[in-house]
């Protein structure tokens, strides 16, 4: 018996503390509130992982700006929030496609690192986000989708509940981080001030017991 752990209980592991799920932090930017005829504009993606403390923390990112797709529309309202320039020569934007497997590849290496078995969606409004991001996939017709199709972690709900915040910056501000509104809606800063938010959240709530949790 380890007299470090006198219960045997199984090491804390990515995998077995959601199940076989890797939760990523996504956010998208988006020519308006319709994923069905709206264009998706940006797309980020945050990979997390436990330090040796276990303790949850941000790992890699990956993220890409996005031609809008044909046929899509852009709500000029949408670009004053944002303040995406679409003809911004810096813009560099990838294709739809090439943009979600940018962002997938990523997820779907670290999905294999961490012996899980597929990702799941973390966001602030995140059937937001997936619906986005599915519907993304269904267009370009791409064949790797590492994300459950319907499954995910909401932080709005988890905020709400944990905080008593369901606005972004608000909940941000309450576990302790610096918000720059200057930064905001950017997909990759948002996504990274929403893993701040989960993780704060998961490591404030502790580990399950793991050796109750795999006998259910």
């Amino acid at each position: 018996m380890d007299a470090s752990n006198p219960l045997n209980t199984p090491p804390l592991t990515m995998a077995n503390r959601f199940r076989g799920f890797l939760p990523v932090v996504v956010d998208v930017e988006t020519g308006g509130f319709d994923c069905g005829k709206h264009a998706l504009l940006e797309i980020a993606a945050v990979t997390l992982r436990f330090d040796e403390a276990g303790q949850l923390r941000p790992h890699d990112s990956a993220h890409a700006h996005v031609v809008p797709a044909e046929g899509m529309e852009i709500d000029p309202k949408s670009l004053e929030v944002t303040g995406i320039q679409l003809d911004h020569p810096f813009r560099l934007a990838k294709p739809e496609r090439d943009a979600l497997e940018h962002v997938f590849a990523l997820v779907r290496e670290e999905v294999r690192t961490q012996n899980c078995q597929r990702a799941i969606l973390v966001g602030h409004n995140a059937h937001f986000d997936l619906g986005f991001v599915n519907a993304a996939v269904a267009r370009s017709k791409h064949k790797r989708n590492p994300f459950h199709p319907f499954s995910v972690f909401d932080t709005v709900t988890l905020a709400g509940v944990a905080l008593g915040q369901t606005v972004l910056a608000r909940a941000v501000q309450a576990v302790g981080v610096e918000w720059d509104s200057k930064a905001a809606h950017s997909a990759l800063y948002d996504a990274e001030r929403t893993a701040d938010v989960f993780c704060t959240l998961v490591n404030r709530w502790g580990p399950p017991r793991l050796d109750q949790a795999q006998t259910r």
